[in-house]
């Protein structure tokens, strides 16, 4: 095997095979040696019937428990068929020698692999295979991209839900292979003494796209609708003030032809908690803990009472809400690429990819609010 038999992942030094092993049938991930004249490693098998691979070492381990029962089999059917069979002897001695073959060669990976941190192999050919999922559907977003430059048409895309819900993950998965010179990506902080003076809006308005631009907001206008008010930045009287002109306002942004997009990240309180304290306990990760994701959790039902009225009154025919499921990060993601490119007709769509909505993790707005009553967690 050399270099060009295989293709290149996303991650340096790996790659995957264009064929399938001549030994198990399965494409594989594979690390060369430096002169990348040959492969040293395979590090893993690619998902098959939708299955997606989640621990290469019981993987392996499977597959060398499946050669010794075969090896037993044929040992057993030696012993049976001798004195009957005689032209048995020599196939069954072939098939022996290279299911004995095959059982050294998984050996020798599992050697390596026992090397290796079980959780971060798991995570790390996860991972592999997720990015892979993801880039048939990036490489539709650079389609819409260059649609909407050659058609002058504006987009919004909005990423609001609680602390640690997924956005920023989701936005670097969106924007990875976009045209840096067609997409912005805003997040706003405080606003300034004058700003506080200025219609609320301005400061927003101010990023809005040009023709054929994406403007990326990771968190939006929609402050004022859970955050401020939760936290006291905002009077009551702003609040509703924003709860009841919000509408109006997007809806001459779609009539002047605005494609707006209104994505709503949700996670689960207990998903929230794990992913906190993961921040607080990776070195890698403190820099997003912040004081406020200290007080998410106490805050929770004040939240959700909050993020119900705001789903409840602020999604439109013109500007609906898009509930996305974010406990799993993978399927969050895929499902946000899919309402994108869902959003526009654009020219060259890959009909051959599904773009149908996963039912479980992409949630109209009725049923979020409806499982928001049954649970009371508003």
């Amino acid at each position: 095997m050399t270099l060009s038999d295989f293709d290149i992942t996303n991650h340096s030094g790996l790659y995957v095979s264009k064929e399938p092993h001549p030994t198990f049938g399965k494409k594989y991930i594979a690390r060369f040696q430096y002169d990348k004249k040959r492969y040293v490693k395979v590090l893993g098998y690619e998902k098959r019937d939708n299955i997606t691979l989640k621990d290469a070492k019981v993987l392996i381990e499977s597959f060398r428990a499946t050669i010794m029962k075969k090896i037993d089999t044929i040992n057993l059917k030696q012993e049976e068929k001798k004195p009957i069979i005689k032209n048995i002897n020599s196939s069954s001695s072939e098939e022996l020698k290279k299911l004995k073959e095959e059982n050294s060669f998984l050996k020798s990976i599992l050697k390596d692999y026992k090397k290796l941190n079980h959780d971060i192999l798991v995570d790390g050919i996860q991972k592999i295979y997720d990015l892979q999922d993801l880039k048939p559907y990036q490489i539709e977003l650079i389609k819409l991209q260059d649609w909407l430059e050659k058609v002058n048409k504006r987009m919004i895309i909005i990423f609001e839900g609680r602390d640690a819900s997924g956005k920023g993950g989701a936005i670097r998965r969106i924007t990875r292979y976009m045209n840096n010179k067609h997409y912005r990506i805003v997040a706003l902080g405080k606003p300034t003494e004058t700003q506080k003076n200025q219609w609320f809006m301005q400061r927003y308005v101010e990023h809005f796209p040009t023709g054929g631009e994406i403007v990326l907001f990771d968190r939006s206008w929609y402050n004022r609708a859970m955050v401020e008010p939760v936290f006291g930045f905002c009077t009551a009287e702003e609040h509703e003030i924003f709860m009841e002109d919000i509408v109006n306002f997007e809806q001459d942004l779609v009539r002047q032809g605005m494609i707006l997009i209104k994505l709503y990240f949700s996670v689960s309180k207990e998903e929230q908690k794990r992913r906190f304290d993961r921040r607080v306990n990776d070195p890698l990760r403190q820099w997003k803990f912040s004081e406020v994701d200290m007080q998410a959790q106490d805050l929770w039902d004040e939240f959700s009472e909050k993020k119900y009225e705001m789903l409840k009154r602020t999604s439109s025919r013109s500007a609906p809400w898009h509930i996305v499921r974010s406990d799993d990060k993978h399927l969050s993601r895929l499902e946000a690429l899919k309402i994108i490119l869902n959003s526009v007709d654009y020219d060259g769509r890959n009909f051959a990819l599904n773009f149908e909505a996963n039912e479980n993790v992409n949630i109209s707005v009725q049923k979020e609010l409806l499982q928001m009553r049954k649970s009371k967690d508003y």
